[in-house]
């Protein structure tokens, strides 16, 4: 153990300016930025040799989020429009619902979500399906 405390000092500063606890909204966009880009490599791959940094990283999100943005309730539409918002995220950029096309007519309130649209959305944006609902 004392082997590893010493190369981990070692390293730790670099590794400290990427994987600290987030507590400014720079450092949310930071880590959340970085956690998309080691989503996009691992997917769904639990083997990956960086699926805990993924779980690590989304653990820091999702603490920053529930302590700084809570989860919108209501209206479905308004919830993902915000969310939408706070992702800077267009109707192109949600294949969880489907093309450019569906997102709009979600969002004008010509189509609902089906119960698959909602669980992945539930799983993009780390809040309870039922928000969708």
């Amino acid at each position: 153990m004392i082997r590893e405390l010493e190369i981990l000092s070692d390293t730790w500063p670099k590794i400290g300016e990427a994987l600290g606890v987030p507590h400014t909204e720079e450092a949310y966009r930071k880590t959340r930025s970085l956690l998309d880009r080691v989503t996009d490599e691992v997917g769904e791959n639990e083997d990956h040799p960086w699926a805990s940094l993924m779980e690590t990283l989304g653990s820091l999100v999702d603490s920053y989020e529930r302590e700084h943005a809570p989860e919108p309730s209501g209206n479905p539409i308004a919830a993902l429009a915000y969310l939408m918002d706070e992702h800077g995220l267009t109707q192109s950029s949600l294949p969880e619902v489907g093309s450019q096309g569906v997102v709009s007519e979600v969002l004008r309130g010509r189509r609902q979500l089906n119960i698959r649209q909602v669980r992945a959305l539930g799983r993009r944006f780390g809040v309870s399906p039922a928000v969708f609902i």
